[in-house]
C-alpha cells in the first residue's frame, strides 16, 4: 500500500488527565512505525479530553481514544464526558449517510471502551471484585473469528490488562439492533463463580474497541514497571508477587507481543485502505 500522496488525518484522545502513562507513547509510537512502513502520509493530532475538554472535530479519517485512570461511572453528567459524547455523537451521524471512503473510524480504548458502552447502552459497566492487572489471555468468541483487526492472532492471544472495572451482561438485544457483536471475552476462570467479562465489541462497522491495552509495548512497559516510583507504587497495591509475575509476563516475547503488532496496525491498514480505495 503505498499513496505517498495521500494525507490521512488521525485524531488521539486523550484520556488520561494529565497522569504519567505509558499509553499515548506507545499510540503514536505504531502510528509512527505505521507511517515509515506504509508509504502513507499520517497526520496526528492530540486532545486533552478530561483536563481542557478537548475533542477533535470532523475534519479526521481516524480517531483512536485511549484508556486512563479512574472510574467510567463517576464522570456521569462531568462537562468533559459531555463534550466526549457530543463528538462520539457526531462521529455516529456523520457515519450513517457515509460510505466506506469518507466514513469516520474509531477504535476506544479501555476507559474509552467503558465509556462508549455506557453511551450505546450495549452492556452493563461495574466495578470489578478486584483490579484486574497483568498479562492474561483472551478468548476469541466466533463473532471474532472474521474480525479483520484480530488477523494474525492465535485463539487465545495475551493481552495487557489495568482495570479496576468491567464491562458485563450484553444487551443482546441492543447488539443486534445495533449490527454490533462481541468478539472476545477474559480469561476463563472456572473456580471463580461470576460472568466473564466481555473484552473486546465491534459496535458497528467503523467502530471497535478493547478493554485490554493493544498498543502495549511489552519491552517499553516493562522498563516503564521497573521504575523506582511505578514498582513501589505496584507492589504496595498489587504485592511484590504480581510485579514479580508482571515482568516474568513482559519479558515473555510470545505474549503480548503479537497483540501490539497486529491489533492496532491491522485497524489503521484496514480503516487506510478502505478510504484510499475510491480515490484517484
Amino acid at each position: 500500500m503505498v499513496h505517498p500522496q495521500k494525507k490521512i488525518r488521525i485524531a488521539i484522545l486523550d484520556l488520561y488527565a494529565g497522569q504519567i502513562n505509558q499509553g499515548m507513547p506507545c499510540i503514536r509510537e505504531i502510528i509512527r512505525q505505521f507511517d515509515s512502513s506504509h508509504g502513507v502520509s499520517l497526520e496526528t493530532d492530540v486532545f486533552d479530553v478530561r483536563l481542557k475538554k478537548q475533542v477533535p472535530d470532523l475534519s479526521y479519517h481516524l480517531y483512536i481514544s485511549s484508556g486512563g485512570p479512574g472510574s467510567p461511572l463517576d464522570s456521569k453528567g462531568s462537562e468533559w464526558e459531555k463534550a466526549y459524547f457530543g463528538w462520539l455523537s457526531q462521529v455516529e451521524e456523520f457515519n450513517r449517510s457515509a460510505g466506506p471512503e469518507t466514513a469516520k473510524r474509531v477504535f476506544f480504548i479501555c476507559h474509552s471502551f467503558e465509556l462508549a458502552c455506557r453511551y450505546f447502552k450495549i452492556a452493563k459497566v461495574c466495578k470489578r471484585k478486584s483490579t484486574a492487572f497483568g498479562v492474561f489471555p483472551a478468548h476469541i468468541l466466533p463473532e471474532g473469528y472474521d474480525e479483520p483487526v484480530f488477523e494474525g492472532l492465535d485463539n487465545p492471544f495475551f493481552v495487557l490488562e489495568s482495570r479496576s472495572y468491567q464491562v458485563v451482561s450484553p444487551n443482546h438485544e441492543k447488539i443486534e439492533e445495533m449490527g454490533a457483536s462481541v468478539l472476545a471475552l477474559e480469561k476463563e476462570r472456572p473456580h471463580v463463580p461470576l460472568e466473564r467479562a466481555v473484552i473486546a465489541i465491534r459496535f458497528n462497522e467503523y467502530m471497535i474497541g478493547t478493554q485490554f491495552h493493544p498498543e502495549a509495548n511489552a519491552a517499553e512497559t516493562s522498563r516503564f514497571l521497573r521504575r523506582r516510583d511505578k514498582k513501589k507504587a505496584v507492589v504496595e497495591q498489587h504485592g511484590e508477587e504480581k510485579w514479580e509475575k508482571m515482568i516474568e509476563l513482559l519479558d515473555d516475547p510470545e505474549k503480548i507481543k503479537a497483540t501490539y503488532s497486529h491489533i492496532l496496525p491491522n485497524f489503521l491498514e484496514q480503516s487506510i485502505e478502505q478510504l484510499l480505495q475510491s480515490r484517484p
